[in-house]
């Protein structure tokens, strides 16, 4: 964070008022007062970094206005972060809460998490908690700023912070400019895939046909979308099934089998992807789910509803620029295993990352005898803890070409087994079990692996390193991810292109047809400053598949 960047404070009164006050080395400036804080926004410096409480229920309320900003300090997000950092998970985190910790004041809970509502911007009118007045803000701030420099790493966790703090920015930017989608295609798509729909409701015609050919297959009427329906049908019928997941069905020898495959398939589509979801969330041609970053333990970014982290391929066909307009898709190629060769510090693993070539081929030429596949399987069981059969020959010829990069992570399975803190590069901390001592239970939205619930006590210690070797790759990726959008974003900002889309390793820009290649271009850059700032100068690259399109199905 550059000591040169103006900053300023933003707070919402009680009664509506806001209160602005630039930052300086000895506190606050004279304050404005506003009853509009795009006001306060338009008349402090270009470059301002605001200080506010949380910019999801700040920034839509300035895009609306047309109040745009280059930088931000998320005082709810930073504290949710460092709360994590000293192994207080489930504390309210709001920035009522905090100030509340700093004055001995009984500690409000935070508020429950609403389902979004499809087609608008939610976070202008949701139930938000109690106004933090200006100076309670400045106090929770400057809590803030001594508990990050008492951290393990202070730069790396004040990195963290402001990456994070920008991600916001990018997400509520994104949720308002869209994801453009044609609902004539999709709705083609629909009626191509799953047949005319029957008047007064019901199954379209496909579905109905196949759920036919499914009865007729078992000599009864089977509700093939009720897994319990489809057992008891296979039971009858001599086949005992735990479920009815494909791996479990598509081998079996019943005439059953084909058509239940395909209604599977298909009433999916027309569940998640269908005439209703088209109706609820694709509005003037934009497709808006509400992204938000940090929303899982690794800091992978979710979505508060509409699905866009799983669209189908082929309903991928509806997602088209506008006339005019090109989409720049990017895919992030091998990221994870480059990622645990930067924060390993495996020189050799590093070197092999920084080639200009597939990583998993490169990877095949130091002990697998040029099997890429086998090098593949090798890399991933050592990140996810594949550690039987061949997972373990493949580790045991990975850890001999590459001993610091598979210390590294048997050391993070080891630390979670043990029920100890485990932290990615920049600082983002995994819970411990519920049953470790000192330690309270996880109060953030959670994700599972291999078993493993953060938070709540597990027999299972296996289960918990297999979380935590993951944990410390997955979610230094995602801290990377950070730094490339507010690095990409940055560098799009005298553009017209728009950010419309990110997912894990995938992020979509939306610019017209003569800015694509320089877009394009950003985002490579974008991915080498953000290694670069993230784990500093080491041989490791982070390369780019691209592609220019009109249409999101094209791109892959």
């Amino acid at each position: 964070m550059s000591e040169h960047t103006p900053r300023w404070a933003l707070a919402e009164d009680g009664d509506g008022t806001w209160h602005a006050a630039p930052l300086g080395a000895d506190g606050a400036g004279p304050r404005v007062s506003v009853r509009d804080p795009a006001e306060a926004v338009r008349a402090a410096p270009g470059g301002t970094r605001w200080v506010w409480r949380s910019t999801a229920a700040v920034y839509p309320r300035l895009l609306a206005a047309g109040a745009r900003v280059e930088r931000c300090y998320d005082v709810e997000d930073a504290e949710l972060l460092l709360l994590g950092h000293e192994g207080r998970f489930g504390e309210p985190r709001s920035a009522a809460a905090a100030w509340a910790r700093l004055t001995g004041a009984p500690v409000p809970p935070d508020p429950p998490q609403r389902a979004a509502t499809p087609g608008t911007q939610d976070s202008l009118f949701d139930p938000q908690p109690a106004p933090v007045p200006l100076d309670a803000l400045l106090a929770v701030h400057a809590d803030q700023a001594t508990r990050l420099a008492a951290t393990a790493h202070p730069d790396r966790m004040r990195l963290l912070t402001a990456a994070e703090s920008a991600a916001f920015l990018v997400a509520a930017e994104m949720n308002r400019a869209g994801l453009p989608w044609r609902a004539d295609v999709h709705r083609s798509l629909l009626t191509d895939l799953l047949g005319e729909r029957y008047a007064g409701g019901g199954q379209p015609r496909r579905l109905a046909e196949l759920a036919d050919r499914i009865s007729d297959a078992f000599g009864r009427r089977v509700r093939p979308e009720l897994p319990a329906d489809v057992v008891k049908a296979f039971a009858e019928a001599g086949i005992k099934l735990k479920s009815t997941r494909r791996w479990e069905i598509q081998d079996l020898d019943h005439p059953a089998v084909e058509p239940l495959l395909e209604f599977k398939k298909l009433y999916r589509i027309h569940t998640a992807h269908g005439w209703a979801w088209l109706a609820d969330w694709v509005h003037e041609g934009r497709f808006r789910p509400e992204f938000i970053p940090g929303g899982t333990l690794t800091g992978r970014w979710v979505t508060n509803g509409g699905g866009a982290l799983q669209i189908p391929k082929v309903i991928r066909r509806a997602v088209v620029a506008d006339p005019g307009w090109r989409l720049v898709v990017a895919d992030a190629d091998q990221m994870e295993p480059r990622v645990l060769a930067a924060i390993s510090r495996d020189p050799a693993f590093m070197q092999v990352a920084g080639r200009p070539e597939d990583l998993y081929t490169a990877i095949s030429r130091q002990g697998f005898s040029g099997d890429r596949d086998m090098a593949k399987l090798a890399v991933l069981g050592a990140v996810y803890g594949q550690t039987s059969g061949d997972g373990l020959k493949n580790l045991a010829a990975l850890r001999r070409r590459f001993p610091l990069a598979v210390a590294y992570v048997d050391d993070a399975a080891r630390a979670g087994e043990e029920g100890r803190l485990v932290r990615t590069w920049l600082g983002r901390t995994c819970p411990p079990p519920a049953d470790a001592p000192e330690e309270g239970e996880a109060g953030i939205p959670q994700e599972r692996d291999g078993g493993y619930t953060p938070g709540y006590a597990s027999a299972n210690t296996r289960a918990r390193g297999r979380f935590t070797r993951n944990f410390v790759v997955q979610g230094s990726a995602a801290d990377w991810a950070l730094l490339l959008l507010a690095a990409l974003r940055q560098a799009t900002a005298a553009m017209r292109a728009e950010l419309v889309f990110f997912q894990h390793d995938e992020v979509i820009v939306h610019c017209p047809r003569e800015e694509a290649e320089a877009v394009a271009e950003a985002i490579r850059a974008a991915g080498d400053l953000a290694g670069r700032i993230a784990f500093g100068d080491t041989p490791v690259r982070f390369p780019f598949t691209t592609a220019i399109v009109e249409c999101y199905a094209d791109a892959k």
